[in-house]
This record gives structure tokens, C-alpha cells and sequence, in this order.
């Protein structure tokens, strides 16, 4: 089965895309970039949910973990996050993939066995659980990666 996780973001999405047979194994990680001043949020919309149809395509993914939303103190970055999350959703609708939202907390407690664990003690465990050296490029994909072995874990 091939699991796609998905880190939202109010600038970049994290993806991270693994295989679970008898076997956990890293396919594909990375990003999906943004700049949210270059148009409004049609063309965000538009051009989120064209590279997430272009991943969907490609792997076929059978199963989707997403993370749900998590405020902090910046309302604004929120709501960005909300709208792109929710375009993606639309987007995941469109293949009737099914979808498992977890909390940031319950992919820190699947992953490390703590659900305050800090990003690097996340990174680190995953790295081990794939066999992977060193994961490249931003949190957001290690983030993606931590939240398809969640979704894989509770399949």
C-alpha cells in the first residue's frame, strides 16, 4: 500500500509519499513551494491542487494522512493555513482516496512515543524507521514523512 502524507502550510506543503508492505519504504519527499503574493487565492488554489494531482497521478496513493490544523498565536498564518488545507481536501475529494486527519500531537506520539517531542527528536526517529541517512530540504517534508508512517501505523 502506498501512503502520502501531507504537512499544510501557508507558504509550502510537506509531502511525503512511503510504502508499507512487509516492509516500511521511503518513496518520494519534498515540497510543494507557494508564494502567496504572486496572485490571490484562486490561483493558490489552483495551482496547489494541480501539484497535488500531479503527485496523486504518479504514485496512486491508497491511503492519505493529513495533518490537522494546529493555531498558535498568529491568527493570520491560521486562516492561510486553513484555506490551503481545505483546497487540498477538495483536491484528495476529487480521488476518493481515503483520508485519516491526525494531530500534530498524535504524529509526535506515534513517531517518538512522546506527543511533545521537539521536530529533530521527530526527524531523527523517522530517518531511523526509513533507513535514511539524512532526510534533505525542510521540516515541512520530514513533517509529511512523520504523518504517512502515522497514517500507515493506524491502517
Amino acid at each position: 500500500m502506498i501512503v502520502l502524507g501531507i504537512d499544510p502550510g501557508s507558504t509550502r506543503i510537506g509531502f511525503g509519499l512511503i510504502s508499507k508492505e512487509k516492509e516500511i519504504k521511503l518513496i518520494d519527499y519534498g515540497v510543494i513551494e507557494f508564494n502567496r503574493k504572486n496572485g490571490g487565492l484562486d490561483k493558490l488554489v489552483l495551482e496547489v491542487t494541480s501539484k497535488l494531482g500531479e503527485l496523486i497521478k504518479k504514485y496512486k496513493p491508497e491511503l492519505v494522512g493529513i495533518e490537522k490544523i494546529f493555531f498558535s498565536k498568529n491568527v493570520k498564518t491560521g486562516i492561510e493555513v486553513a484555506q490551503t488545507r481545505g483546497a487540498l481536501i477538495l483536491e484528495l475529494a476529487k480521488y476518493n482516496i481515503p483520508m485519516k486527519e491526525i494531530s500534530p500531537s498524535e504524529v509526535k506520539s506515534a513517531i517518538t512515543g512522546y506527543g511533545m517531542a521537539e521536530k529533530k527528536a521527530v526527524a531523527k526517529t523517522v530517518e531511523k524507521l526509513l533507513k535514511v541517512e539524512k532526510l534533505k530540504g525542510y521540516d515541512d517534508a520530514s513533517d509529511a514523512l512523520a504523518i504517512a508512517l502515522t497514517a500507515a501505523m493506524s491502517d
